[in-house]
């Protein structure tokens, strides 16, 4: 039974390319009336909603119900004493995974993210970065340890996606289903049904050529 009271969500944007996943994940929290989302961005994460989006500061903050200053290490949602139903990192750089990791808490994206891990709450982090050397894959272990999820917006092929749109939505939808969040962003598998011994194929329109 519902409570009427908002869950809250922390949504971060650090400086990995993709700064697309953290606005489709605002845009699509933002008509959800049982769900409040709580911004904080690095300052790379500013300069890449530019770059990739040509977004400014003032368009992604409205896109929240409320905004932290990431040099603000003092804000509420620094305390564990803040509920928090979870939070999602999108994307999340390499530089960021590291200090989640090793619990650096150099800046409040990163104190809010050990935050979440400490108070046995869902972080996923959509962590950005192809090819992979080894401490990269040894700090995603250590999140995985501590409870974190590792969630790398890997497109899904199978759904033949039509547009960039398509693939971005798919990784986001993917993100919300882990914090058990009902969205309508991407198509469901179904599964495949054989007639005839014909080789099975899904039921999406093909790649525009």
């Amino acid at each position: 039974m519902s409570t009427g009271v908002p869950r809250r969500i922390i949504v971060a944007i650090s400086g990995a390319s993709g700064a697309a996943y953290g606005v489709r994940l605002l845009q699509a929290l933002q008509g959800m009336a049982d769900i409040e989302t709580h911004l904080v961005v690095s300052d790379t994460g500013w300069r890449n909603l530019k770059q990739e989006l040509d977004l400014d500061r003032p368009s992604v903050e409205a896109m929240a119900d409320q905004v932290h200053d990431t040099h603000n290490v003092g804000a509420a949602i620094a305390s564990g004493s803040f509920k928090c139903s979870g939070m999602l990192i999108a994307p999340c750089s390499m530089r960021t995974l590291a200090a989640v990791a090793h619990g650096l808490s150099d800046s409040l994206l990163t104190r809010a993210a050990d935050v979440v891990l400490k108070e046995r709450r869902r972080l996923v982090l959509l962590v950005r970065e192809s090819p992979l050397h080894l401490t990269h894959l040894r700090n995603m272990v250590s999140v995985t340890e501590m409870g974190g999820i590792i969630c790398p917006p890997v497109p899904a092929f199978y759904l033949r996606p039509q547009s960039v749109s398509d693939i971005i939505d798919f990784s986001v939808a993917r993100a919300l289903d882990l914090l058990d969040i009902s969205h309508s962003l991407a198509p469901r598998w179904a599964g495949l049904a054989l007639a005839d011994g014909d080789a099975a194929r899904p039921s999406f329109p093909a790649i525009k050529q």
